[in-house]
Formats: C-alpha cells, sequence, structure tokens
C-alpha cells in the first residue's frame, strides 16, 4: 500500500497566515505541469533507462504543455555518478507492482488547473503504476472555483474526494485572514459538489483565532454540521513567523489567543462534533464512521508515499527526501537530483516518529507492532517510559485480551512492566525476547488530552 501527493504551489492570493509553498503568479504554469509529469516518471522503480511505450503516451499538448523535459534517467543504471548509485541517495521511487491506494492534489491551490490536467496526471498514475486502484483520490480546491460545471468535470476525470478550505463561515473571519471568498459561495461550493455527485467532502475549518469568542466557534461548527460533510478538519490557528500574521505579531500589532480560551475552543469542537456522530481520529481530524482520510493515515501510519512538486515530501519507511521549495530551481534541477535534501532514519527517529503520530490517533501505540518493529528493548523502555503517564491517566491502557477497560492486569502492567510477559509465560522470569507471546496492548493518549499531548509524547522519545 502507498500514496502519492502532487503539490500545485499557484494561489489567486496567499493567506495572511499560510507558511505553505505558493505563489500568485501563473506564468510558469506550464512549465510546472511538464516537470510534475516528468518526476512522475523517474519516480517509477526500475532499470531500464529508456523510456517506455506507456511513459509517452501521454499527450499533453493538447493542454499547451511543452513537452521539453529531460529525458528519463534511472539512478541505479546511470554511469555518469557514483553518488547516484548508492541506494541512500538515489530517489524514492515505487515499483511498478506497488498498490498505489490514494491520490492527493494539494497546494498552493489545485483547483486552479482544469479537470482535463488533473485528469492527465490521474491516467499517468494508471499506466506507469499497473496495481493503482486509486481508491481516494482528493483535490484541495478553494469554494470560489467550484462551479457545478467544474465540479461534474472533475468528477468524470476519476476525482472522488473534495478538501474544500472553507476556515469559517464569517465573512469578517475570512476578510481577516485574507481568503478569497465568502461564506455564501462557501456554502453554494458544497451544494453544488453534492449536486455533481460528490459523496465524500471534508472541508476545512480554524479555531483560535484573536477576536473569536467562543459563541462565534459555535455558530461555525453549527454551520458546518448543517452541510453534513463526511470528514472536517479543524485547525488551530498557527501564527508562523514568514508570513504577514508573523510579522504582524513582531510588530506588536497582532496579539495571539489565551491558552485558556483556546483551549475551551477545542473541547467545544470535541463536544459538538462527536455529539453529532462524528468520530475524532486524529488531533485536528474528525469523521463519520468509515470517512476517515485514507490518504492523511498514511503518514500517521509509516506506510510509503511519494511526493511530487516543489518543496513535497517523500518517504519510503527508513529515508525522507524533499524537493527544493522554489519553483524555479526546480525547474531547473537535473533529471537525476529531484530531491532537494533526503534524510536517513535511524532507528531511533523512526522508534521517535513512531510513537509521535500513533499517540496522536486513536489507534494509539500496539505493543506487538513496536516489538515487531523496533525489538523488545525499546518495547521494555517504552513500557517503563509510560509508566508514571498511566497513573497520572495522560495515558490509558487498552488490550485485546483483557477488554478495552483498565482492568487490575493493566494496572498491574502500569506499575510493574515485566508483568506484560508474566501473564502469558509458564517460567516465573519474564521473557523479554519472547514478545510475540504477550498480549497485544494499546497505549492511547485520551482524546480530551491531545490538545496538549506534546509533553507527553515527547516524554517517551529515545532521543
Amino acid at each position: 500500500m502507498a500514496g502519492i501527493y502532487i503539490h500545485i504551489p499557484f494561489c489567486k492570493s496567499r493567506c495572511y497566515y499560510c507558511d505553505f509553498f505558493s505563489g500568485t503568479s501563473l506564468t510558469r504554469r506550464n512549465e510546472l505541469l511538464e516537470m510534475l509529469h516528468h518526476e512522475l516518471r523517474m519516480r517509477l522503480e526500475r532499470h531500464d533507462c529508456s523510456p517506455s511505450k506507456t511513459d509517452s503516451q501521454i499527450d499533453l499538448s493538447q493542454r499547451g504543455v511543452l513537452q521539453t523535459a529531460a529525458p528519463f534517467s534511472c539512478p541505479s543504471c546511470d554511469d555518469s555518478s557514483e553518488l547516484e548509485r548508492q541506494p541512500n541517495n538515489s530517489l524514492i521511487s515505487l515499483p511498478a507492482t506497488a498498490c498505489i491506494e490514494t491520490l492527493y492534489f494539494g497546494g498552493g491551490t489545485p483547483s486552479l488547473l482544469s479537470p482535463g490536467e488533473l485528469g492527465d496526471f490521474i491516467r499517468q498514475i494508471r499506466q506507469q503504476w499497473h496495481n493503482a486502484p486509486l481508491e481516494e483520490i482528493t483535490v484541495e480546491a478553494n469554494p470560489d472555483d467550484l462551479s457545478l460545471d467544474y465540479l461534474t468535470a472533475l468528477r468524470q476525470e476519476g476525482v472522488n474526494r473534495l478538501s474544500i478550505g472553507i476556515q469559517s463561515f464569517h465573512d469578517r473571519d475570512l476578510q481577516w485572514m485574507h481568503r478569497r471568498h465568502t461564506a455564501r459561495s462557501a456554502i453554494k461550493a458544497v451544494q453544488a459538489a453534492r449536486q455533481a455527485g460528490f459523496d465524500n467532502l471534508s472541508i476545512d475549518l480554524i479555531y483560535g483565532l484573536p477576536h473569536m469568542t467562543l459563541e462565534e466557534w459555535r455558530d461555525n461548527l453549527q454551520q458546518a454540521l448543517s452541510l453534513r460533510p463526511e470528514h472536517l478538519s479543524a485547525y488551530h490557528l498557527t501564527i508562523e513567523p514568514q508570513t504577514p500574521f508573523g510579522r504582524a505579531k513582531a510588530r506588536g500589532t497582532l496579539q495571539e489567543i489565551d491558552s485558556e480560551s483556546s483551549l475551551a475552543q477545542y473541547k467545544l469542537l470535541r463536544s459538538i462534533l462527536c455529539e453529532a456522530g462524528y468520530e475524532h481520529y486524529e488531533i485536528s481530524n474528525f469523521a463519520l464512521p468509515g470517512r476517515q482520510a485514507r490518504h492523511n493515515s498514511l503518514y500517521w501510519h509509516d506506510v510509503p508515499y511519494l511526493g511530487i512538486g516543489p518543496s513535497a515530501h517523500s518517504f519510503d519507511g527508513k529515508r525522507r527526501q524533499w524537493n527544493i521549495a522554489h519553483l524555479g530551481r526546480y525547474l531547473e534541477r537535473t533529471p537525476t537530483a529531484a530531491q532537494a535534501e533526503s534524510e536517513i532514519l535511524t532507528p531511533e527517529m523512526q522508534y521517535d516518529e513512531h510513537i509521535m503520530t500513533h499517540l496522536r490517533t486513536a489507534d494509539g501505540v500496539h505493543t506487538a507492532e513496536l516489538a515487531a518493529r523496533f525489538g523488545p528493548e525499546r518495547l521494555r523502555y517504552f513500557i517503563r517510559q509510560a509508566e508514571r503517564h498511566l497513573v497520572s491517566g495522560d495515558l490509558i491502557l487498552d488490550t485485546e485480551r483483557f477488554g478495552n477497560h483498565v482492568s487490575p492486569v493493566n494496572t498491574e502492567i502500569a506499575t510493574n512492566p515485566d508483568s506484560i510477559w508474566q501473564q502469558t509465560s509458564d517460567s516465573s522470569q519474564p521473557h523479554i525476547d519472547q514478545p510475540e507471546e504477550a498480549p497485544d496492548l494499546c497505549y492511547r493518549i485520551p482524546a480530551e488530552r491531545w490538545f496538549v499531548s506534546d509533553s507527553i509524547i515527547s516524554d517517551l522519545f529515545v532521543g
């Protein structure tokens, strides 16, 4: 299982809070589309340096895209560079047999591309990766771009999920954030998406605005629920230094919301959405049963993914690579140097990342998986570090063997980690080298404490 993310770094205007890589000039749009298709070809794992017929079948000329990209060059077969032949310096790629389940167009504003341009990428992926069901194809969209005609064409191209950046149903908030749509156009966009046949919609909201009252946030949530999206992402406003909001904060003209108000808004978010039948499955994400975001879930569960485009990240389980966050340099790079930087993840880094991502979800950390991936000694370390957090209630312990509640056995494990092995062993000594005999325990941070979970998670790190 794997996924692909394609970054479209164009926006009609810049939101004051956004620090994602994007720009408002579309002058190099065709060059970018050409290079995105080229990078996709490069990311196909193979050892035949000559382009296949499949690679050349995608006719981009109808979209006005010039086909002047350098020919495919396979790092494993290129004798011109010893460095490129080293596994740790090669591009992260996926074999033709990889099961590509999800495709996500992010940005920027992918809805600035035509449905046909987005469809070209879908067709290329299906041709290159023969086992690519693409069960979830998501396009991030601005409400202003979503006419009924556009949405109908998008659906015909195979897109089956939209992530609509509504952010607020109050025009004052939208103007303050420098969003280009209105509350009315946001509602009309959702209605048009339903009319076009979309039955999997996600909407984004932002809370924690300095001027936002609890009642204003309640009204935002109630308006969102009136549209009954399958998925809702709610992000607390973060003021980044290199944004207009960050510069205003540095000048002293913008004050952040106080922590007490932030927490109150988070609690209200959980209360209203959970009562309405949504599952809080990740710190910022809620979904109706069975409608969790499959692509984003890859990031939280150690699944390989490719990132295509400037600033995009790729991951293969042991390495992470990220492209240069600069449009001009991305377009001018050499065929075998697609990644700007590459990081080899040490076992300790992999462990820390596993703990961080899993404890921010409802799935939590499973002892069987932890032992299988990182060994019994690392599992023993985790259990000992988790002891005081179990006692304080910052962690809770579920077990398939003893039921989904904190039983007396679970309490014993909290105070005597070696008992996890003693429960299933005839020996009086803990079998630390035989973790497969132990029950599969699940450590979770209660969702109501996710908002303040950073200190809990960092205490469980190795580093």
